[in-house]
């Protein structure tokens, strides 16, 4: 099997008696080994600022590009072995937080909304669509490793 390597780097700089009280940046990078460094930061609807950056990937904004990233390769490659050939593909994924079995907070839903457009003479009709996602959602590694439910709705 494959390993898969992150690195998470924070320099806090708060005093001692700051940062026992919560007030600390959650601001951070994370590292990956072809050379990508992202500014990253707990959500704005986690920690409230000055101590996260919106303008940086929150975990959770991360889990469900995670999500929505794997399943678009999936459905590429499986695309590609029916003979159909994708122009484009756009998805607007969203993660909500809410109370898991447990009663702990997590990402407990994702729902895939991908807009896919096709080009050349063979053209999917919808069920060979839906059987495209449906093997997708099966194959993809991410999906396969949590809990949250994860809807695809497809659009047009």
């Amino acid at each position: 099997m494959s390993e898969h390597r992150a690195t998470i780097e924070w320099t806090g700089g708060a005093q001692p008696e700051e940062f026992v009280k919560q007030r600390y940046t959650r601001e951070h990078r994370w590292r990956f080994d072809g050379g990508v460094s992202i500014a990253a930061s707990a959500s704005p609807s986690v920690v409230p600022a000055p101590w996260a950056n919106p303008s940086g990937v929150d975990p959770e904004e991360a889990f469900v590009a995670a999500i929505a990233s794997c399943h678009m390769l999936w459905f590429l490659s499986l695309a590609a072995d029916k003979g159909f050939v994708v122009e484009s593909y756009e998805d607007d994924a969203v993660g909500t937080m809410g109370s898991n079995a447990e009663g702990r907070e997590a990402v407990t839903d994702v729902v895939l909304r991908p807009r896919i457009a096709f080009s050349g003479a063979k053209q999917p009709d919808s069920t060979e669509i839906s059987a495209l996602h449906d093997s997708a959602h099966h194959h993809c590694f991410i999906a396969n490793s949590v809990r949250s439910k994860i809807r695809i709705e497809a659009q047009a």
